[in-house]
């Protein structure tokens, strides 16, 4: 009660903020008409005055006022747009690094102009981040006309750009581009065996739109790139067929948890199906034998069970095409891990991709506090102020409206089935059309947004429908949803970039329709005849009460039901907004609808009737609370295992740059022999050990192994009164001998290159299959919580120990095959590029298993880099053995996965290293 009371006299911590700014928004507002005096070149020449400034000392703070009038004057010059006073306070905001929740048609992507110009100053490059690709280029586009009118280079991330291309992009002094594209740049320049090839600078500062959507909804699937892993496409055909024979006693879902598992009757049925179809000899299902068949029928059990057509994925063009959940938008190029993806292509019947395996992956979380400073803007923000604050140290900040906001939001109405909903609907949506008030209309599905298209069109309804399927044409949908009678459907509303107008889009029209006149003054004509139409049109809305929003059920988020309120009422206009439900409907269903249920026939509630009162609205909105607080829990959980792996990734990451820096690794190879020999030694002739107690021939075995010595190390151990220092003394002798030897024969300068090529070659390899160790480590952590002791502690103790492990054998593998290392030919080996074929995707933790922790496998470890034709590594060899194709012992030890040396084209594994 106290704090109503004070918040009344004195204001809130936001608004007391705000106000704090104003004397900030004065000074640059008195700067206004000195800069209206100046011609466009002098206007221009303030960027390069400011660079000036800046290198004497002066910090952007103290350009800031300037600065921000100069972008103010450039975009009234360009754009013919000035910045309001409040889209000064928020451009003030995102400088401050802090994120500015901003109303639907503001002008946010006005208002980062601001900030990212005085950012840009220092030449340290700034990225402004958007949800699609569409938005990147329109904003690069638009906004450019601003940074290049005053002297800045302006570039644009988006799919399928070659590296030098990109290169160039990220050069410029602003880059726009997707979350996605940034993220995987930076996976994928962590793969680069040269500086040079790395397209991103180091980070500075970054502006993100749609922040809400990016960096909460969108964290909580990593980002990962994989490559080919074997090719297992029948065995998920083969699960296929099983699926059938399953009802709902043989498994368990859990809806809430996405999580879906087979019962004991289910495992007895699958085994017995399994045997009958010949795809199972011996044992169990949860048999060692089996594990890959029990992977195989878990993922078509989830695809099946889990993941509904239209709704989760479409089949497009022979392919299994991934929806995002948040935006509606199609995800090309993306695929679910672990198989899932492949399930689902056997479900549909379309062609099954090859399996991948994980090269490398990181978070959103962990990407974006890679950058010293960030900023977002979104329309809805407030309600994760503290997830915000708490993983991004970002302080969320409310930027007042230009405009009073004169949108009525209306109580839900709640009726008792889908049918009475969808009566109820179509029965506002004819009285909107007959005031001729526009109405865009809200859903959670691709499969719900069509089956209301059908009702409309049966009830002869004209109407747009903007989903997944039909992205290409949304811009231009949106922009007319505001026409008298519009009746727009939406998949979702968020970061579509386009405000809905009141009697249409002026600038969409003229594109649209006066494009192809060729004639000026017909063009002319046409322009002033659609100005004159939408203005006409935005006074028969206006009248009809302005945009209509029609929510078809609640989204499990309170942030997406307030994005699509935001698209009504805009800039002042008047709007309305009213979501209409049913207790069939999912998010009413899962959260204690039977109660709801029995509660409304005791109160007598008829059929066709709805209940609407402010309580409902309250206990929607905890149910909706609480689906927020699960992901949010999902999320953390995410966040506090890829920590563990994100230290060792800046580990590794960084050990790469610096080799690639250096121009030799001469001493980093050299002190790793040093250790693997020390550790060798130590092995087999223990401190404080007796003469007899030496494994002297293990020792000989394993220098012969490694280093290709043949030594006689047993003689030197009989030597009266030796020890180990003295025999380690020698080892080191001998093999500082063979290695300068080798320096001789080959010249310095081919094995430096060779020692950098191996050591970063081996460094990627091992790398791989840590991450793949740490998949499997985390997908069984959760099942030590039943032994009374944390799962997180326990994550980080083994991921740190294999850590070690890991970092053991770069070391001993380098020696090893710098020790056998051939040289074939007299130039110097150019440093790899990776062959591999590569994919890019992301995983939805809630799928990695039943306690929801965050997983993204791979099924096989994978192999290392190509080497140079010139440096061929002969492992485990004698130096006097020569090769030959026809004698096995001759061959060394080969990677399962490598060319059988035989020469039979086909994998070791499956020629001469069979296991049968």
């Amino acid at each position: 009660m106290f704090s109503a009371i004070a918040k009344r006299v004195f204001g809130s911590a936001n608004d007391r903020f705000i106000k704090s700014l104003r004397r900030e928004v004065a000074a640059i507002n008195a700067l206004e008409p000195e800069l209206e005096k100046l011609d466009d070149a002098a206007l221009a020449a303030r960027t390069q005055q400011f660079r000036e400034r800046l290198d004497k000392g002066e910090s952007l703070d103290d350009l800031m006022a300037e600065a921000f009038a100069t972008v103010r004057e450039a975009a009234k010059r360009t754009l013919g747009q000035r910045h309001f006073d409040v889209q000064l306070i928020g451009g003030m905001v995102l400088h401050r690094g802090q994120i500015a929740e901003m109303k639907t048609g503001e002008g946010k992507t006005l208002v980062a102009t601001l900030a990212v110009y005085l950012n840009a100053l220092a030449g340290k490059g700034v990225h402004v981040i958007t949800v699609n690709d569409y938005l990147a280029k329109r904003d690069a586009e638009w906004m450019g006309q601003i940074y290049r009118f005053l002297g800045l280079t302006v570039g644009t991330i988006v799919h399928g750009l070659p590296d030098p291309v990109r290169r160039e992009q990220y050069a410029c002094d602003v880059t726009y581009g997707t979350n996605n594209e940034f993220g995987f740049d930076y996976l994928r320049d962590n793969m680069k065996y040269r500086l040079e090839d790395m397209v991103q600078r180091d980070f500075n500062f970054a502006i993100v739109d749609e922040v809400d959507s990016i960096l909460i909804d969108e964290s909580r699937t990593p980002l990962i790139i994989s490559g080919p892993a074997e090719d297992s496409s029948q065995h998920y055909r083969a699960m296929d067929q099983v699926l059938p024979y399953l009802t709902e006693e043989h498994y368990e879902k859990d809806e809430k948890l996405r999580a879906v598992t087979l019962t004991d009757a289910g495992v007895e049925k699958v085994e017995e199906v399994l045997r009958e179809l010949g795809l199972m000899e011996s044992g169990g299902l949860y048999d060692i034998q089996n594990v890959s068949l029990l992977h195989h029928v878990t993922q078509a059990l989830r695809a099946h069970k889990l993941f509904a057509r239209d709704t989760d994925y479409i089949v497009k063009d022979d392919k299994v095409v991934i929806i995002d959940e948040f935006t509606g938008r199609m995800m090309e190029g993306r695929r679910y891990s672990e198989g899932l993806h492949q399930a689902l292509e056997a479900k549909e019947g379309v062609t099954i991709q090859q399996e991948n395996q994980t090269l490398a992956s990181i978070t959103f979380q962990n990407y974006f506090r890679l950058y010293p400073k960030l900023a977002g803007m979104t329309g809805t923000a407030m309600t994760e102020a503290s997830e915000f604050a708490d993983i991004y140290s970002l302080e969320v900040v409310e930027i007042p409206t230009n405009v009073a906001v004169a949108r009525v939001d209306n109580d839900d109405e709640v009726y008792r089935s889908q049918r009475e909903k969808y009566d109820a609907i179509i029965e506002q949506i004819e009285d909107c059309r007959q005031r001729g008030q526009p109405v865009l209309v809200g859903t959670v599905s691709i499969e719900k947004s069509e089956f209301l298209a059908n009702l409309l069109q049966q009830k002869k309804i004209p109407h747009h429908v903007l989903n997944a399927r039909y992205h290409e044409q949304e811009a231009y949908i949106i922009a007319q949803a505001g026409a008298p009678g519009a009746v727009t459907i939406a998949t979702n509303m968020a970061g579509r970039g386009t405000d809905i107008q009141l009697g249409g889009n002026v600038e969409m029209r003229v594109a649209q329709e006066s494009g192809d006149i060729v004639d000026d003054t017909a063009r002319a004509k046409r322009e002033a005849e659609i100005r004159a139409e939408v203005e006409k049109n935005r006074e028969i809305v206006l009248q009809a009460g302005g945009l209509f929003v029609l929510g078809t059920e609640r989204h499990e988020s309170r942030r997406i039901d307030n994005q699509l309120r935001g698209r009504s009422g805009r800039q002042g206009d008047p709007g309305a907004s009213k979501f209409f439900l049913s207790l069939e409907d999912d998010l009413m269903r899962i959260f204690g609808s039977e109660r709801m249920d029995t509660m409304l026939r005791r109160l007598g509630l008829k059929e066709g009737e709805a209940i609407v009162h402010p309580w409902v609205n309250k206990a929607l909105e905890k149910a909706q609370q609480k689906v927020e607080a699960r992901n949010y829990d999902i999320r953390k959980n995410l966040l506090k295992y890829d920590d563990v792996m994100n230290d060792q990734r800046k580990v590794v990451f960084e050990q790469r740059k610096e080799m690639m820096r250096a121009e030799d690794v001469r001493d980093t190879v050299l002190s790793m022999r040093a250790e693997v020999l020390e550790d060798m030694v130590a092995r087999f002739i223990p401190a404080k050990a007796y003469a007899e107690q030496w494994e002297v021939d293990s020792l000989h075995e394993e220098a012969r192994r490694v280093f290709g010595l043949d030594l006689p190390i047993k003689d030197w151990a009989q030597e009266e009164g030796i020890a180990d220092q003295e025999i380690l003394d020698r080892l080191r002798q001998a093999i500082d001998a063979r290695m300068a030897e080798k320096d001789e024969n080959f010249g310095p300068e081919i094995m430096r290159a060779a020692e950098k090529q191996i050591l970063l070659a081996v460094l990627d390899k091992q790398w791989k299959e840590h991450l793949l160790a740490l998949d499997h480590l985390r997908h069984g952590i959760g099942l030590r919580a039943y032994g009374q002791r944390d799962p997180l502690n326990e994550y980080k103790r083994e991921a740190f120990e294999m850590f070690e492990t890991m970092l053991s054998r770069v070391r001993e593998e380098v020696t090893l095959l710098l020790s056998h290392v051939q040289i074939r030919g007299p130039e110097a080996p150019n440093v790899p590029r990776p062959q591999q074929e590569m994919h890019e995707g992301r995983q939805d933790p809630a799928l990695a298993g039943a306690e929801g922790e965050a997983a993204a496998g791979a099924s096989a470890g994978p192999e290392a880099a190509p080497a140079h034709p010139a440096v061929q590594p002969s492992v485990n060899r004698s130096p006097e053995a020569a090769f030959d194709p026809e004698d096995p012992a001759t061959w060394g030890r080969i990677g399962r996965n490598a060319p059988c040396p035989c020469g039979s084209g086909k994998k070791y594994k499956h020629c001469h290293g069979s296991l049968a």
